[in-house]
């Protein structure tokens, strides 16, 4: 397709879209559309959108010029109506995102539905009082064991949070597979890295002073591998360049959304690192950092990375940056290449929840780290990322609701890497369109019945479908079976499935009339018999 067929093409949508917005004077309510991009699961805040907030908010003070902007509610644009040139000027520069809104175009499309099952889990998950807040620094005691904020955000930048998703925190251990990553997608370290540390799960305690059988440290997921790492990124730089460095390639994950620097933490983090040093000697000692290190300088920057502190809201970018192959659904930018996000969230999924990892990967199976603030970073390939925050720990270190969250999210939805998408026991999948399956489940039924194919048939019935489901016309699978003298079938429906032998289509006609009319005399006593058997039943 050409270019000026493209430009044909969108001034067509925007000239669609302006006549179901518009009302009967002609005009479109700013609030009404903003409320139908909300509802799609984009935020007003979102960079991809900034062009037509801003046009919005230019031509809402060019005609309300002492209009004072306090919350930027829906009711902040309450009375702003544009007409036809006004609005298609605003949203063009936009254009495509919207469109993607407004045709439900999103990864996930039933996304209130989606909204209302995390809430039933957040739910869930806030009456679980277990575990204990993290007491080795007193930054991390401080925290309200009540904390508790659970955010989203897919793959093309539907974003929803629930508690306390604004309050700031710090990454502790969840900043190992982003610097994992960073090392990873510098060119020249992309397999220079496993030289220095390997890639097993370790089977002991993440701080635990010990080495792999070639004398590294087991991954990089633990705390002597994540030391290493550290020293393997931009080790040219100086310690404040390389954490200045570091910090901009995060602040591309978030979308440019909160991150920022604790140094109490910092310096709490040092002042207590006893076994972190020990480890550092430790692997000194048997040559496990490359020439030239400064050991004490690795250190600082390593409790400096485990000191930057984000939200649920930017960590949830974060991780649907993993998610998106390295690719930030907010801006679009490419922050890591698809190889690096590869190897990091296979040790994210063997590696990333401390000792309790195998179990976290037999009953969720999906990529995840912890961090000792509380913190789950979750990644869904090619779906969303999910920050989960609640600083209460269980024995092995990780967030008490945030391990239940995980177990009842893939209980719902089919997420599990191992569920299998055909024939996963009344699991959701999120991806899907409500219409779409609904109107798929018609098609195989009804196709079923026509062919005569009870095997078929017998699978739809065992999968839990309604065998009573109809089409635009009111017809059913009966009807069908019936109209096509397809015997066996209309056996199955009635014995096995105990259908509804009364049903009538929109003309009027039931199943008995379907086989009378089309003479299939068999069918006819069938149908009889099994009507008189259900308007008759025998009593006890």
């Amino acid at each position: 397709m050409n270019k000026a067929d493209t430009d044909w093409n969108i001034d067509q949508f925007e000239d669609r879209l302006f006549e179901i917005l518009s009302d009967s004077n002609g005009k479109v309510s700013v609030a009404k559309f903003k409320s139908i991009l909300a509802f799609s699961g984009l935020k007003d805040t979102d960079p991809r959108l900034k062009e037509c907030m801003t046009n919005f908010e230019n031509v809402l003070q060019s005609n309300q010029p002492d209009h004072q902007d306090s919350a930027k509610s829906m009711d902040y644009y309450g009375g702003l109506y544009l007409d036809k040139k006004t609005f298609k000027e605003c949203i063009q520069e936009n254009i495509i995102l919207i469109s993607k809104s407004m045709k439900n175009d999103f990864i996930v499309p039933e996304w209130q539905s989606f909204k209302q099952e995390i809430d039933k889990i957040y739910r869930n998950c806030r009456n679980n009082t277990n575990g204990d807040v993290a007491s080795y620094i007193p930054q991390l005691a401080r925290y309200s064991p009540d904390f508790w904020g659970v955010s989203v955000c897919t793959v093309d930048g539907q974003r929803y949070s629930n508690g306390d998703t604004s309050v700031p925190f710090s990454l502790q251990s969840c900043s190992k597979p982003l610097t994992y990553c960073m090392v990873q997608s510098t060119d020249e370290y992309i397999e220079r890295v496993h030289k220095y540390v390997g890639h097993e799960p370790s089977g002991r305690s993440f701080n635990e002073i010990s080495l792999d059988y070639q004398n590294k440290p087991h991954n990089p997921m633990i705390n002597s591998g994540a030391i290493i790492v550290s020293s393997l990124l931009k080790p040219e730089l100086s310690l404040p360049d390389r954490f200045d460095w570091t910090t901009k390639m995060m602040s591309k994950m978030t979308g440019g959304e909160h991150l920022s620097f604790n140094n109490a933490v910092f310096l709490s983090e040092r002042e207590t690192a006893d076994r972190n040093f020990a480890l550092a000697y430790y692997m000194r000692e048997n040559k496990c950092f490359p020439e030239g290190t400064k050991l004490h300088e690795v250190l600082d920057f390593y409790f400096q990375l485990c000191s930057i502190e984000v939200t649920c809201e930017s960590a949830s970018v974060i991780a649907a940056t993993l998610a998106n192959g390295g690719i930030c659904p907010m801006t679009g930018e490419k922050v890591f290449n698809s190889a690096a996000v590869r190897n990091t969230l296979s040790l994210m999924h063997s590696c990333g929840m401390y000792d309790y990892s195998g179990e976290f990967a037999f009953r969720v199976g999906l990529p995840a780290k912890s961090g000792v603030s509380g913190t789950v970073l979750l990644v869904v390939p090619n779906v969303m990322g999910i920050c989960l925050w609640s600083p209460p720990l269980d024995k092995w270190g990780n967030s008490c609701r945030g391990i239940q969250f995980c177990q009842e999210l893939v209980n719902v939805y089919n997420f599990h890497n191992y569920d299998n998408l055909k024939h996963t026991e009344k699991k959701m999948d999120p991806t899907r369109r409500r219409m779409d399956t609904m109107s798929q489940d018609v098609v195989n039924i009804l196709f079923g019945a026509f062919n005569g194919d009870v095997s078929a048939l017998r699978r739809y019935y065992l999968l839990g479908l309604d065998m009573n489901i109809a089409d635009y016309d009111g017809r059913t699978a009966l009807h069908v079976a019936a109209a096509e003298g397809q015997e066996q079938a209309v056996r199955f429906l009635l014995e096995k499935c105990s259908v509804n032998v009364n049903i009538k289509d929109r003309w009027g006609f039931t199943p008995l009339d379907e086989a009378e009319r089309f003479e299939h005399p068999e069918i006819v006593r069938l149908l009889q018999s099994f009507r008189e058997i259900r308007d008759h039943p025998e009593s006890d």
